[in-house]
């Protein structure tokens, strides 16, 4: 008695649907770890951006004290005397709103 050898022949869809399977198999844990690489390059962009915001908060701060400190009316009256002027109440007006 012979034995035969029985060979499954796969019809063409379904060896399509093997490559599509591997494929798959293949390319979702390369997708998720580059997802993961992005998503960590971006929070390290964020995380840099929020210091430097934080730090551009501090020098406006500072540079709206300098202002109010150069606007004080001691200020303007004593570049005025440096300058030869006069301080004089009388010729000051307020506008009101």
């Amino acid at each position: 008695m012979k034995q035969r050898n029985k060979t499954i022949k796969m019809l063409k869809g379904e060896k399509f649907l093997y490559f599509l399977l591997v494929l798959a198999i293949i390319l979702f844990p390369i997708s998720t770890v580059l997802s993961k690489a992005i998503l960590s390059e971006t929070n390290i962009t964020l995380e840099q951006m929020k210091t430097r915001v934080n730090t551009q908060e501090g020098i406006n701060e500072s540079l709206s004290m300098q202002v109010d400190e150069l606007a004080s009316l001691d200020k303007i009256q004593e570049v005025a005397e440096s300058k030869g002027m006069t301080y004089n109440n009388n010729n000051i007006k307020n506008i009101n709103e």
